[in-house]
C-alpha cells in the first residue's frame, strides 16, 4: 500500500508504439490516481511465493532477485495486450524526448502478434522503408535472437543501437517463399511530418507522414501554400493518411479540427472517469467547403485513424483506399520510484458517430486497392485523324486548347489517381450547381 501512494504517475497520450514516437505527456494529481483500496488476491499471492521460493532456490543456475521480479513484472503486462509493458529508465527517458520527430533507430511501427513482432507501418524515408520492409511484415528474427515470445519492449530494445550500425532482420512476407533477410543501417531519425504540392490547377495534395507536435500547424500552414499557387482558387484537396502510424494525439486532433467545424472529433472511454475524455472542433475550416479525399490503408494507425473516423463521421471528407489497422486504445504511462515505468492501456478512442477504432479500424467509403499504373507505350498508340498527312486543320490545333489540368510529370499512384479523378467529378458538379 505504502508503496502505491508513493507512485508518481504521469499521464500520456499517443497513438502507436514505434522506434521512435510521438507522446505527449501530463503530469495526473494525486486525486486522479485512484489511491482506493485494492483486494488482495492472498491464494494467487501464496502461490506466486512458493514459486518464486522454488525457482530462486532450485533452478539449475543462480538468478537475482530483481531478474525474477522484473521476469514477473513483464509476463504480467505482456498478458494483457500488445501495448501494456515495462519501461526501463531508458526506455521512458526515450520516450519522453521521441516528441521532437528527431530520434535514433529504424523507423518501423511494431506490434505483437501471435508471439512474433509485426510491422504496423515504416515511416516514409527511414532506413526501415529504403530497405523495403512493408506493413504486415513478421519480423521472426532479429539477428540472430528469434523473435517469438519477446515482448514489445524487448524487441524494440534489441532493434535499438548506434546509427550506422547494421541489424538483420528476418522477415515473413505473404507472397514470400521462405522468410528473406533485410539488412538496415539504423540512423538518426528526422521526419518531416507535412509534405504538400499541387496535384493540378485546382487540386492540392497534402501527405502527413507521422503526427508530431506540431503537424496540426504544419498541416495548416501547408493548405495556406497551396490556396495560393492554386488557380482560381483551391476546389479540392487529397490528404493522404497512407502508412502514417500514429504519433501525438493533440496534433490528430488540431489536424481534423482544420477541417470539422462542430461537435466531437474523437472521445474516450476507460474504468476510471480520469480516463474519459471528449475532443471537439472550433468552428474554423481551411478549405471552406471545398471537398476532400483522404487516402488511408492498412498502415495507417492510430492518429491516423482518428483523422479519417473524424471526417467520415462529420461527413467532411471521402474516406477511400482500403480498411485502416485498427489501433484505438490509450496507454497511461506511470514513472516508479526507481525511474523506471509502467505503460497501461487504460481506454478506448470512439469516432465522434461512437464507433470504436479497436480492433475494427476505419472502412473506407470507396475501396480501392493498390495497382502498378504503367505509362502507355506512345508507339503502340492507334493513328488519329490529327496523324494522317493532308488532314484538314483543327481549329484549336497547334496551341494549348483541351490540354486541362494535369498533374505535373505522370503519377503512377493508382489510389492517388483515383483520389484525383473522384475531386473532379465532385467539382465538376458543383460547378454546374453553381451555375
Amino acid at each position: 500500500m505504502q508503496s502505491r501512494k508513493r507512485l508518481q504517475t504521469f499521464f500520456i497520450l499517443f497513438l502507436g508504439i514505434f522506434i521512435g514516437v510521438g507522446i505527449t505527456l501530463e503530469r495526473i494529481s494525486q486525486a486522479e490516481r485512484g489511491t482506493g483500496e485494492v483486494p488482495i488476491p492472498y491464494k494467487q499471492l501464496k502461490q506466486f511465493s512458493e514459486v518464486y521460493s522454488t525457482v530462486k532456490s532450485k533452478y539449475v543456475e543462480e538468478v537475482s532477485d530483481k531478474e525474477l521480479m522484473q521476469g514477473a513484472i513483464n509476463g504480467m503486462l505482456q498478458k494483457l495486450d500488445p501495448h501494456s509493458a515495462y519501461l526501463s529508465r531508458d526506455m521512458l527517458r526515450e520516450m519522453q524526448v521521441e516528441t521532437e520527430g528527431k530520434f535514433g533507430g529504424l523507423g518501423i511501427e511494431v506490434t505483437t502478434e501471435d508471439g512474433f513482432i509485426k510491422v504496423v507501418s515504416p515511416i516514409e524515408g527511414t532506413p526501415a522503408d529504403k530497405a523495403g520492409l512493408e506493413a504486415g511484415d513478421l519480423i521472426v528474427r532479429i539477428d540472430d535472437k528469434p523473435t517469438k515470445d519477446l515482448t514489445l519492449m524487448e524487441a524494440v530494445k534489441h532493434m535499438r543501437g548506434e546509427p550506422g550500425t547494421d541489424i538483420v532482420l528476418t522477415v515473413v512476407r505473404e507472397g514470400f517463399e521462405k522468410p528473406r533477410k533485410f539488412t538496415i543501417t539504423r540512423d538518426i531519425i528526422r521526419i518531416e511530418s507535412v509534405k504538400s504540392r499541387m496535384l493540378t490547377d485546382q487540386i492540392g495534395y497534402v501527405r502527413i507522414i507521422q503526427f508530431q507536435q506540431d503537424t496540426g500547424t504544419k498541416t495548416r500552414e501547408a493548405i495556406s501554400k497551396l490556396r495560393e499557387a492554386a488557380k482560381d482558387g483551391l476546389k479540392g484537396l487529397v490528404l493522404d493518411l497512407r502508412n502514417n502510424p500514429g504519433g501525438v494525439l493533440s496534433a490528430a486532433v488540431e489536424t481534423a479540427d482544420a477541417f470539422v467545424t462542430d461537435g466531437k472529433i474523437v472521445y474516450t472511454e476507460g474504468r476510471v472517469q480520469s480516463s474519459d475524455m471528449t475532443l471537439r472542433a472550433n468552428s474554423d475550416d481551411v478549405l471552406g467547403d471545398a471537398p476532400v479525399v483522404a487516402l488511408v490503408n492498412g498502415g495507417s494507425a492510430s492518429a491516423s485513424e482518428i483523422v479519417a473516423g473524424a471526417l467520415q463521421d462529420h461527413e467532411r471528407g471521402i474516406v477511400m483506399g482500403t480498411s485502416t489497422f485498427g489501433k484505438g486504445s490509450v496507454q497511461s504511462i506511470m514513472e516508479l520510484e526507481d525511474g523506471a515505468g509502467l505503460k497501461l492501456t487504460t481506454a478506448r478512442y470512439y469516432t465522434p458517430k461512437g464507433r470504436s477504432i479497436q480492433a475494427e479500424g476505419i472502412v473506407p467509403d470507396i475501396e480501392v486497392r493498390p495497382l502498378e499504373v504503367t505509362k502507355p507505350d506512345e508507339q503502340a498508340e492507334r493513328l488519329k485523324e490529327r496523324d494522317l498527312p493532308g488532314h484538314l486543320q483543327g481549329d484549336g490545333e497547334g496551341d494549348s486548347a483541351g490540354k486541362g489540368d494535369e498533374a505535373p510529370g505522370y503519377v503512377d499512384d493508382y489510389q492517388l489517381n483515383q483520389a484525383v479523378n473522384l475531386l473532379r467529378g465532385v467539382i465538376l458538379v458543383g460547378s454546374k450547381k453553381a451555375s
